[in-house]
């Protein structure tokens, strides 16, 4: 039915913005994970913070990559399932997906 229609192309439009969205929240938290490096990598300095330390983002690096491998398990499931629609050979299935993912970058 139309409606039917309208309403698959607008979850995929909302799925590709997601997908755009989640894509971003990665680059922050990678940005946020090598800020939270300590200067010396050794694996003591990784384990546990100096006690003379004043960083405190410096103990949250393993925090950082853990929200950064969610953030990729929801890219990859977000990304095959708007693959797996276009895939039914429909056109505005597929014109939905271009265009949530051209506004989900833009925003």
């Amino acid at each position: 039915s139309p409606t039917g229609m309208v309403l698959s192309v607008l979850v995929i439009l909302l799925l590709s913005v997601l997908y755009e969205a989640v894509k971003l929240g990665k680059v922050v938290l990678l940005r946020r994970a090598l800020l939270a490096l300590p200067r010396s990598l050794s694996r003591e300095s990784l384990l546990e913070p100096e006690e003379g330390d004043t960083h405190p983002a410096q103990g949250r690096w393993f925090q950082y990559h853990v929200g950064q491998t969610l953030f990729h398990v929801v890219q990859v499931v977000l990304g095959y399932m708007v693959m797996l629609a276009v895939m039914s050979y429909n056109a505005w299935i597929f014109l939905g997906a271009i265009v949530g993912s051209t506004l989900g970058y833009y925003l």
